[in-house]
């Protein structure tokens, strides 16, 4: 029987293991993380899953328990092949390999059926990817799936299938360095040398490393703070390229959003994801020196979001404010209104400058900026949030393209933020196949990838929910393949 080894906890290495499995192989995962810490990433997801889908009919395959009542009142809308393709090519600037991309959008459906008869259950993401709208819930932005329980729900039902499924997990157990024998390859674990013939690397990139953070994305990356697992340092990348893999991708790009400004080093499994802050594009973004200095509309949150922290974290003191006020409160999502947050309110402007002078924020600059603010907004736009409304504040330096609101509603409230990264773009060379490429382009027998640590798939910019979505069509992949080896 085929032994195929898998490194990493996560969701691209439960979906390669369970994979693999079904392969018929026999699988050992290894996770560097102890039992408690388990899942890498993944655990601090909030589960969002994007796929193409051609309606409600379609989504009920992955949602069986839609009510009734949820059909009636939501516009779940659809995603095509093309919009999928779109996105991707039009985030990336076009540098997204055209192979990993049609494995991406060909296979995000399937695998997610796959997985949903498998035993992993999905619901609409409603609280992140939707807004009610004369009596209608409305999707927007291409993403309507999320995973039952978020990303720790993801985790715990990939493990239970694994494990049900005869794959045999290790926690605490790091990979160190990888040998070619004659047939297969041998995982070094301490002084223990184990034996497979097919290893799935899937222990994720380098963001939780400052060292290789500050080298390939540059200077200042070192004093970000880490959204997710402290155990993402680099390793399935090291041990490969001693192999001879290959590299890919924009190793000096990375996944990074605000997040907030007093959050841990780490990511904290009992908050979550919910130090993001990611309602900016219904407010203004305002750095130390009281400018603003994105466009906080310029597309919907989750094509902006994942390179606006890398803005932050250039901006004086690598923070920056998030302001609102009463309009817009409601729009705010849940993690605003967690216990460890960064905020300010204040009955007035003036009142709210003052507050923010005590944290390091130039007073009478922020004043003018929100005067000038409020006077470029086009109020003869209707506001809506469910489509780039086009509702902009215009003849500023910076415009704001869609949702434009005055600021003149109290109390008005600003959250602090700094840059939080998620994962690193920058991997290892693979093939549509999952399996790892030497610098010849020739494919290392017995060897794959999947996760975060491929290279190749995203650059610069990254559309919200691809991640997961990517580690299990490759997981699956790699799994498949590796059992076959």
């Amino acid at each position: 029987m085929t032994h195929v080894v898998v490194i990493g906890g996560g969701n691209a290495a439960l979906n390669a293991a369970i994979a693999a499995r079904e392969g018929g192989a026999e699988v050992t995962v290894i996770e560097r993380a102890p039992f408690e810490l388990r899942g890498g990433n993944s655990r601090f997801t909030a589960g969002a899953m994007r796929t193409v889908y051609a309606g409600v009919a379609q989504l009920r395959r992955l949602m069986p328990e839609l009510t009734a009542h949820e059909l009636a009142r939501t516009d779940f809308g659809s995603y095509s092949r093309e919009q999928f393709y779109d996105d991707l090519g039009r985030v990336t600037q076009y540098r997204i390999d055209p192979d990993l991309a049609e494995k991406l959008v060909e296979s995000s459906f399937e695998t997610l059926q796959w997985m949903r008869d498998k035993g992993v259950r999905f619901l609409p993401l409603y609280g992140r990817q939707s807004f009610e709208v004369e009596g209608k819930v409305r999707f927007w932005g291409g993403l309507t799936v999320e995973a039952w329980g978020g990303g720790p729900g993801l985790v715990d039902s990939l493990t239970a299938i694994a494990r049900n499924a005869g794959v045999h997990i290790r926690y605490g157990v790091r990979a160190t360095a990888l040998q070619r024998l004659d047939k297969g390859l041998e995982i070094s674990i301490g002084n223990e040398r184990l034996r497979a013939e097919a290893v799935v690397l899937a222990c994720g990139g380098f963001e939780s490393n400052p060292a290789w953070r500050t080298r390939y994305l540059g200077p200042g990356w070192d004093l970000a703070k880490v959204r997710g697992t402290r155990f993402n340092t680099g390793d399935g990348i090291r041990m490969a390229v001693d192999l001879g893999a290959a590299t890919r991708g924009n190793w000096s790009g990375c996944h990074a959003v605000a997040w907030d400004m007093n959050a841990p080093e780490f990511g904290d499994l009992a908050v979550g994801d919910n130090f993001q802050k990611h309602s900016y594009p219904f407010g203004i973004l305002v750095n130390n020196a009281g400018r603003r200095f994105v466009d906080e509309g310029a597309d919907f949150r989750n094509y902006t979001y994942a390179r606006y922290g890398r803005e932050v974290l250039d901006q004086p003191g690598q923070c920056a404010w998030q302001l609102f006020d009463a309009q817009v409160a409601h729009l705010l999502r849940d993690e605003y209104r967690i216990r460890q947050v960064t905020k300010l309110s204040a009955d007035s402007i003036p009142e709210l400058a003052a507050k923010l002078a005590s944290e390091g924020v130039a007073a009478e600059p922020l004043v003018a900026e929100i005067e000038r603010f409020n006077a470029a907004v086009d109020l003869a736009t209707p506001f809506d949030p469910t489509v780039k409304d086009g509702r902009g504040a215009v003849g500023l330096a910076i415009p704001k393209s869609n949702w434009a609101n005055r600021l003149d509603t109290p109390p008005f409230e600003a959250y602090g933020v700094t840059c939080g990264i998620t994962f690193t773009f920058g991997g290892l060379a693979v093939d549509s196949a999952a399996q790892v490429l030497a610098e010849d382009g020739a494919p290392i027998p017995g060897l794959f990838a999947a996760g975060e640590l491929v290279g190749g798939l995203f650059y610069f910019n990254y559309p919200g929910g691809t991640g997961l979505t990517s580690g299990a069509v490759f997981g699956r992949a790699a799994g498949a393949n590796a059992a076959r080896s």
